[in-house]
């Protein structure tokens, strides 16, 4: 059914570069303060280990999605190949985690615009970009994907100047009166792993959440064109690029400036233009970190709107979810995600007058969704199991398996799991990952009061 009306307009250029604009964040222009803080010049390392465990869990959904490309792609495996009560729990952990998301992108729009007009309400930027936003994502798939690309564009290349940039600063010394700065404040400043063990840790229970969105490939797959090439050049390129980026920009950030200085410079990105004579940084990164606030509530819209869509064909959700409009977007789950994310906005701006300490509450509602943003990926690895005892018979022949499973499986869950263990350790992090929890608890009974009790 999704074959026959979801219109495959995204080509595998807009794909990759949705694939990045879910995956790069607001959080590495701004400066990773927290992970930094808790493991020094470490968190390099970190990055690099939460890429290559994310490079499986994309392979193992790749090897799904070349046989079975279909939107909301990991809830559809889930239903499949683990039980009905997983694919309910998946896409509503997909719907919660781009709710939120979207959620604080646009409070961040709002703060960031103050950057040019300080006087100016902050819900009048918010409102203006979720309305324009929801609009974009109706008009049709080929729209959002254009839209996407460029929001994606303007951070990865960002990304890519700072890196120039800051390589130019480490071998040449150019902003630096040409004395290069080496490579010296990787560990001059209390070694390289300045929070032992226990801070690598904590550091990579939020690094792990900041690669959370790349599975947005896979809520591509039922609008792609020519689905099965264009999905693995996808998943091939977008996860090295991925890697390249995140850890190229923080090995720069931690390479020019000593670790225990970043939190008094404010963002990084910033003071490395600044540094190489560009006069203007502090406005040029206001402009790309608010696309890269775009983009992520953008991309959220998509996601959500299309696990709604799909969780309509199963009988999860009305029949009214199902209608696509003329140009074959859902109507109905793309209005109810970006009215979801105006309900959230306003109500952040109005709860504040009621509870002087709203935000720190909305802090903990937000690092709430790392949790169920985990819940595709731990699915992704368990549904290829199964898949593949299922159908071995395609096995033989199929180009784009995932290597070493199922043993990898396994090993990535393991990790997985010591991440949330750490994430329960940290006090900084234990409520939100409790929130999680409760989330997850309480889908699952509306399953069984829906489903399961008749």
């Amino acid at each position: 059914m999704e074959k026959e009306h979801l219109q495959r307009k995204l080509g595998a250029r807009q794909i990759q570069m949705i694939a990045l604009g879910g995956a790069i964040g607001v959080g590495l222009f701004m400066g990773s303060g927290a992970t930094i803080a808790w493991t020094g010049p470490s968190v390099i390392l970190a990055y690099l280990v939460a890429g290559m465990f994310l490079y499986l869990i994309m392979r193992a959904l790749g090897e799904m999605l070349y046989i079975q490309p279909n939107s909301g792609s990991f809830a559809h495996f889930a239903s499949n190949y683990l039980g009905k009560p997983y694919g309910y729990l998946t896409a509503w952990s997909n719907v919660f985690e781009y709710l939120i998301v979207g959620m604080s992108e646009i409070i961040a729009v709002g703060e960031y615009m103050k950057f040019w007009w300080p006087d100016l309400p902050a819900y009048i930027p918010g409102i203006i970009a979720i309305v324009t936003l929801g609009l974009a994502n109706l008009i049709s798939v080929k729209f959002f994907g254009e839209l996407e690309f460029w929001f994606s564009f303007i951070k990865v290349f960002t990304i890519i100047l700072m890196i120039i940039a800051g390589f130019g600063l480490i071998f040449f010394g150019f902003g630096n009166g040409g004395e290069a700065i080496g490579f010296s404040n990787l560990w001059s400043h209390g070694g390289f792993f300045t929070g032992g063990v226990k801070g690598f840790f904590f550091a990579l229970s939020i690094v792990v959440s900041s690669y959370q969105g790349i599975e947005l490939l896979g809520m591509t797959a039922g609008e792609a064109e020519n689905p099965q090439s264009t999905i693995t050049k996808a998943i091939k390129s977008t996860v090295g690029r991925i890697l390249v980026f995140y850890v190229g920009a923080i090995f720069v950030i931690v390479t020019v400036y000593p670790w225990n200085e970043l939190t008094t410079l404010g963002s990084p990105f910033v003071q490395i233009f600044s540094k190489i004579g560009i006069t203007f940084a502090a406005g040029l990164i206001n402009f790309v970190v608010l696309t890269a606030a775009l983009s992520g509530c953008n991309s959220g819209i998509f996601s959500s709107s299309r696990m709604l869509y799909s969780m309509s064909l199963r009988g999860e959700m009305p029949k009214a979810f199902s209608k696509l409009t003329a140009h074959g977007v859902p109507l109905f789950p793309v209005v109810t995600m970006s009215v979801g994310i105006l309900v959230g906005f306003v109500l952040n701006e109005l709860l504040p007058l009621v509870l002087p300490n709203v935000s720190n509450l909305f802090i903990v509602v937000y690092s709430s969704s790392v949790l169920p943003g985990m819940i595709p990926w731990i699915v992704i690895l368990l549904s290829q199991i199964k898949f593949r005892e299922q159908h071995q018979d395609l096995m033989a022949d199929h180009p784009f398996k995932m290597p070493f499973s199922p043993y990898s499986n396994y090993i990535t869950l393991g990790f997985l799991m010591i991440v949330l263990i750490f994430m329960l350790i940290n006090p900084e992090t234990r409520i939100s990952l409790l929130v999680g929890i409760i989330f997850l608890i309480l889908v699952r009974m509306d399953y069984y009061r829906r489903f399961e009790r008749r």
